[in-house]
């Protein structure tokens, strides 16, 4: 079994040509018949992710500076679960971006005691594993995989691709996600990296996170989604307690929330590799 959190585009180019001279300015203010379309679509879009922030919580959302998750998370092969399910203790800062994540082991039958000798710590280009022996690399294709999965996040993509020159935000139409009917958004940086989002049609908050690579060995696409879910008002942040992996269509994690706290200033030690965990005493 994978330790959860740890072991576990198609690309679409526009071009846009201008004409020249008295025709150019002619096209200024006559509207064409191609570009509306395309306009309407950029505008939809980009109105959607703007509810999409509101609805989670507007500035209380794009401010949030840290926060912890407790809870429980399962591993599945082929979209069958693992039979162990690990609790965890995770904090995640946003800027300089760091997290922590803490599997905590339960031990003893009649004395329940817990046990928190590893801690895997996820910096802006590495990801380690620590204990109080020190810090070891974790292997290249997880470090390769959760980066890949960071730089294509809710916040990155609202907090960083939004404000990229040459960025096309487009509508998508609607899709089901589960049950649900939902608006998609398609949001296709200068680079042709690409992310969808599908917002649910009644609230606008978002249900699924979707983006593709080309796979290294097989040259193929693969496709890589998170489903939100069981959201609740923490801090006046609406937070999804339930969150889904799926790879290529299958069910890869799941993560179930117990208890979210926002903004607790956390120490920037806590996100330092180099510093080793105490060893505790036998």
């Amino acid at each position: 079994m994978r330790r959860f959190g740890v072991r576990s585009v198609a690309v679409a180019m526009l071009l846009l040509g201008g004409l020249q001279g008295r025709a150019h300015a002619q096209a200024s203010t006559i509207p064409s018949a191609q570009s509306a379309p395309e306009a309407q679509g950029e505008n939809r879009g980009r109105k959607l992710l703007e509810q999409m922030v509101d609805a989670l919580g507007g500035d209380a959302w794009l401010n949030r500076s840290d926060w912890i998750s407790y809870g429980k998370g399962a591993t599945f092969y082929k979209s069958q679960p693992n039979p162990y399910v690990s609790e965890f203790e995770e904090y995640t800062r946003a800027q300089p971006f760091g997290v922590r994540l803490i599997i905590v082991s339960k031990l003893g039958v009649f004395i329940p005691t817990t046990k928190r000798d590893v801690a895997v710590i996820w910096t802006l280009d590495g990801g380690y594993e620590v204990t109080f022996r020190g810090k070891k690399d974790l292997p290249k294709d997880e470090v390769e995989d959760y980066q890949r999965r960071r730089r294509h996040t809710l916040d990155v993509v609202v907090k960083d691709w939004l404000r990229q020159p040459g960025v096309m935000v487009t509508y998508e139409g609607t899709g089901l996600v589960g049950r649900r009917l939902a608006d998609k958004v398609s949001v296709l940086t200068a680079s042709n990296d690409e992310v969808t989002i599908a917002l649910d049609e009644s609230n606008h908050r978002p249900l699924s996170r979707t983006f593709q690579w080309r796979d290294a060995t097989y040259k193929d696409y693969d496709t890589d989604e998170e489903q939100y879910d069981n959201y609740q008002p923490v801090q006046g942040i609406m937070t999804p307690l339930t969150i889904t992996r799926l790879h290529n269509g299958d069910t890869v994690s799941q993560r179930y929330l117990t208890k979210v706290v926002y903004n607790s200033k956390l120490s920037s030690d806590l996100f330092d590799p180099d510093r080793p965990l105490e060893k505790k005493a036998k």
